[in-house]
């Protein structure tokens, strides 16, 4: 045989395995895909349906859930660890778990969900091209992706949008922040008197305000809190302007609402310094005025740690901005950004930001790992503290290591320095870092940050219908 044939005879036989390969390939994912209860609401929802055949047929699962049952070369020698450095790094990425349970149930996937879903098909980055190469039918086709993107849009308009928005802004990533939320006035009126009371401290010397100063964006302006004694904490101080749209509390989530945040740095030897709620409830209590005050609030004087972070939290309730000129523009005021703010946007959507940086507030809807697409750990050096570990500090679980709660951009302007460590003095920085560290646009043109620096600016908002720079207490 001439040294021609059999170099066709082995090209033929490498087709023939490649082509049994795909064939083979393309019916296990169709066997094993995730599949609609008969019951599922999603089945007679054309648009959901849609959306949800499309993420079947692309299998996103493979590498964005846990226990999938993968194709035969995941476990084969050397082929496995290449494949397996791919479901790591799906499953940091994102998880397609809680989606595909919304499907089924009927349910609305959160707003942080359907912005990395809208982000990965806007930028066409998903399914990855070396994954296509054994599956061929998971190319999404632009009808899938349109299909994914009018759900999503579905789902933002019928659930998401904020009263006042322009419809043709109904189904965008961000939305305005609401003029009011409902909230008991008298409790608020308590609440506000117990966040500047310095009785809650240890040596009453500070109060919630000493941290979160709210003529100072609501944050103390140090790389990490200074408390009791001149005591250095561990972390930056988040802004409490706008809290109330947060999922969690803190950085790393430990606090489930409001009330419980509220509870944490009064009894921290780092920050506020007391040593019990009933030596603080004793010091409140030698003022009557606070007895009737808690009285007239919960039919009773008594004084307990659940009814001042109750009232603390209702306070916090009201410490909302409204009215930046970004929501103007949300609101159909076309005349309220000028056009590098408007390019700005735009790039903070394409780039990738607002796949993390979603809902009424641009952040607090999600953890997320520092250092997605680079070690920001190691560019930056330093000792690692239990503070870098993020979520992991109340998990335990590895998923969890350095990730983080997604900050509030809201009012991004008057809050520097900024990350979880203060690492970074200014907004054009963090900019850079964040594009560098977290998005596939490693370095974004001056251009392109001047121009996402001056959207965030438009960001500062109102508060007590004045803007926040201007704010006093």
């Amino acid at each position: 045989m001439s040294v021609r044939k059999l170099v066709l005879s082995v090209a033929a036989l490498g087709c023939v395995a490649y082509g049994g390969t795909v064939g083979y390939l393309t019916h296990f994912d169709h066997d094993t895909a995730p599949t609609l209860g008969t019951n599922s609401p999603t089945l007679a929802d054309p648009v959901a349906s849609a959306a949800f055949a499309a993420i079947r047929e692309s299998r996103c699962d493979y590498c964005h859930a846990r226990n999938t049952d993968l194709p035969f070369y995941f476990h084969v020698p050397v082929a496995n660890q290449l494949m397996q450095r791919d479901v790591d790094q799906g499953l940091r990425h994102f998880r397609i778990e809680p989606v595909l349970a919304a499907f089924q149930s009927g349910a609305v996937p959160s707003e942080e969900q359907l912005a990395r879903i809208e982000e990965v098909v806007r930028q066409n980055r998903m399914p990855p091209t070396l994954y296509l190469l054994l599956h061929w039918h998971a190319h999404l086709s632009q009808a899938q992706r349109d299909a994914l993107l009018t759900w999503i849009a579905a789902e933002r308009r019928a659930h998401y949008a904020t009263p006042g928005v322009a419809p043709r802004f109904a189904a965008e990533p961000v939305q305005p922040v609401p003029e009011t939320l409902p909230v008991d006035a008298a409790k608020v009126a308590l609440g506000q008197r117990l966040f500047f009371d310095k009785q809650l401290s240890g040596d009453g010397t500070l109060n919630c305000a000493s941290c979160h100063a709210l003529d100072h964006g609501g944050v103390d302006g140090r790389v990490t809190a200074l408390g009791i004694d001149n005591r250095h904490g561990p972390i930056n101080v988040p802004t409490v302007y706008d809290a109330a749209f947060n999922q969690s509390q803190f950085w790393n989530g430990r606090a489930a609402t409001l009330a419980d945040q509220a509870a944490g740095p009064v009894m921290n030897p780092l920050e506020m310094g007391s040593h019990d709620w009933t030596g603080v409830a004793d010091k409140l209590k030698q003022d009557p005025t606070y007895l009737t005050a808690f009285q007239g609030v919960f039919g009773s004087d008594e004084i307990t740690r659940d009814r001042i972070t109750d009232a603390i939290a209702e306070y916090e309730k009201t410490l909302i901005t409204p009215d930046s000129r970004f929501d103007r523009y949300l609101k159909g005021d076309d005349q309220a950004l000028n056009a590098q703010e408007k390019n700005g946007y735009a790039l903070f959507k394409s780039v990738g930001c607002s796949g993390c940086h979603t809902g009424v507030s641009l952040g607090g809807q999600a953890f997320e790992a520092m250092g997605l697409e680079g070690d920001y750990f190691a560019a930056r050096g330093g000792t690692l503290t239990d503070a870098d570990k993020g979520r992991y500090m109340v998990t335990h679980s590895d998923a969890d290591m350095e990730r983080f709660k997604v900050p509030n951009l809201r009012n991004i302007a008057l809050t520097a320095p900024y990350f979880h460590d203060g690492s970074v003095k200014t907004l054009d920085q963090a900019v850079r870092e964040m594009a560098r560290y977290q998005t596939p646009d490693h370095d974004l043109s001056d251009h392109d940050v001047a121009d996402i620096v001056a959207f965030l600016q438009t960001l500062t908002g109102t508060y007590q219908g004045h803007q926040l720079a201007e704010t006093t207490h």
